[in-house]
């Protein structure tokens, strides 16, 4: 009886630690308007922690091109576009990475964390200097 209460417990740890990740596909949303806009795929290679774009709403916007973004981005197809880059571990969030917005081509220094009162809902924190911008994202279930 004991082992199984011990089996039990350790299932229960195990399942809320995985379901406070935030690796996996998250929904963004439109600030203005709340509206769903795309899915964000969030996943880890090389102990880094990246996002790629894997839905777009819009049918109209399904084969654009990212024709304002800088660098190997330019002109890549929007679907599998990756928009966070080399985010690691911080206290309490990811960070030390960078976010893309595919709108507008610019790049801004980036950090993700969990809502402390939902783990289904991510924040998305854009800086440039001091000014910054959030939005939060909701879990694909």
């Amino acid at each position: 009886m004991k082992l199984l209460s011990t089996i039990v417990f350790t299932l229960i740890i195990i399942s809320s630690l995985q379901a406070q990740s935030i690796l996996g596909t998250w929904t963004t949303v439109d600030d203005a308007t709340g509206e769903h806009k795309s899915m964000i795929e969030i996943y880890e290679n090389a102990g880094k922690v990246y996002g790629k774009l894997v839905h777009i709403t819009r049918e109209s916007s399904k084969n654009d091109l990212c024709t304002k973004c800088k660098n190997e981005d330019k002109n890549k197809p929007l679907l599998g576009l990756v928009i966070i880059k080399d985010l690691t571990e911080g206290k309490n969030c990811l960070e030390n990475g960078t976010i893309t917005d595919p709108e507008n081509g610019k790049t801004y220094r980036a950090k993700l964390w969990l809502d402390e009162n939902n783990p289904d809902v991510l924040n998305v924190r854009g800086y440039v200097a001091f000014f910054y911008r959030t939005q939060q994202w909701l879990r694909v279930k």
